[in-house]
């Protein structure tokens, strides 16, 4: 057999085993902290389906369904859009997942929050 087609193979399977999109599917519990001073938990339930995140974002405000959600590795981002007090705002999520702990910086409007969601299931 050809070295350079064994390399090429080993190298492929490298490439293609490093784009597997981490394993984010289930609930992920995390609490912050707003500008206000409040303290707010709220639950991430996610579905990943190759690069596509779909799911939602559970909370004392309700749930809402997240939109433009990716996986790329253990890279992930979304956005949720929320109203307060008769304002649409969008929230935009991005960050790493490491195990069984998502690191994520919440943005919205002049805001970021850095949070730390743990996998509950």
């Amino acid at each position: 057999m050809n070295l350079r087609f064994v390399m090429s193979a080993v190298l492929t399977a490298v490439f293609a085993i490093s784009a597997l999109a981490a394993d984010v599917t289930g609930k992920w519990k995390y609490s912050f902290t707003t500008p206000n001073g409040d303290t707010r938990e709220s639950v991430l339930n996610l579905k990943a389906d190759g690069s596509k995140l779909t799911g939602a974002v559970e909370s004392a405000r309700g749930n809402v369904e997240i939109k433009d959600g990716t996986i790329s590795g253990d890279q992930l981002s979304f956005s949720v859009v929320r109203n307060f007090g008769g304002n649409e705002v969008t929230i935009k999520y991005k960050g790493k997942v490491e195990g069984d702990t998502m690191k994520l910086t919440m943005n919205f409007g002049d805001n970021d929050i850095d949070i730390t969601a743990k996998r509950l299931q």
